[in-house]
């Protein structure tokens, strides 16, 4: 006997949190990218790309949500694989500023921060209230914008750094491969996650 899609009138609220959570990912992805372009930010470079993912995530989660738990838990094996994606552009990024290492403009770092931070925290206080619902799948989408948000204070206090204390390009990539570190750990958390889903499920 096969399992049955579990039904939950709390899923319609949570896709249109989810799809209003993609949207706003996907708009500041477009604006982060091409300040980092402008300016040679390590760390805006990340997190740009980690806007993406988040907009890719919630997107997934839109169209697992109301999925059998075995299911579920499938799609959150492949979200923490899509967790890892931005630490290893990063990565690449920072070898390059190792080779041109020009510090960024930290007005424009600071900025671009503070515009990510207050998109983030408005995404996680949406989904702070169903970050116990559906297992792995809104547990993914929640620690993506919390820690996002924590990122962005970082990438704000990068630019202070630079402008104040530091005229160089190493508090930004200290601050980019701290957010790849960052999505490794949460990588981890939602593979826990969607393992014992998966296990629950049998």
């Amino acid at each position: 006997m096969s399992e049955e899609p579990v039904v939950d009138p709390t899923n319609a609220a949570l896709r249109r949190v989810v799809l209003t959570v993609a949207a706003l990912n996907l708009a500041y992805f477009a604006v982060e990218f091409s300040v980092a372009l402008a300016i040679g930010s390590v760390s805006l470079f990340a997190d740009s790309i980690d806007f993406l993912e988040d907009a890719s995530v919630n997107v997934l989660i839109f169209a697992a949500l109301g999925w059998t738990a075995k299911r579920r838990a499938r799609v959150g094996m492949v979200l923490a694989a899509i967790l890892l994606v931005p630490g290893l552009a990063t990565a690449w990024t920072a070898w390059q500023k190792f080779n041109l290492p020009v510090a960024p403009d930290p007005l424009a770092l600071s900025l671009a921060g503070l515009g990510a931070l207050a998109v983030n925290l408005c995404c996680a206080f949406m989904l702070a209230r169903y970050r116990h619902h559906s297992g792995s799948l809104t547990k993914a989408a929640f620690l993506s914008a919390r820690n996002d948000a924590l990122a962005n204070v970082a990438i704000v206090a990068a630019g202070l750094v630079t402008a104040f204390v530091w005229r160089s390009a190493s508090p930004d990539v200290i601050v980019g491969l701290a957010i790849a570190l960052m999505n490794v750990d949460a990588a981890r958390e939602v593979w826990e996650a969607a393992r014992k889903e998966r296990r629950a499920a049998v």
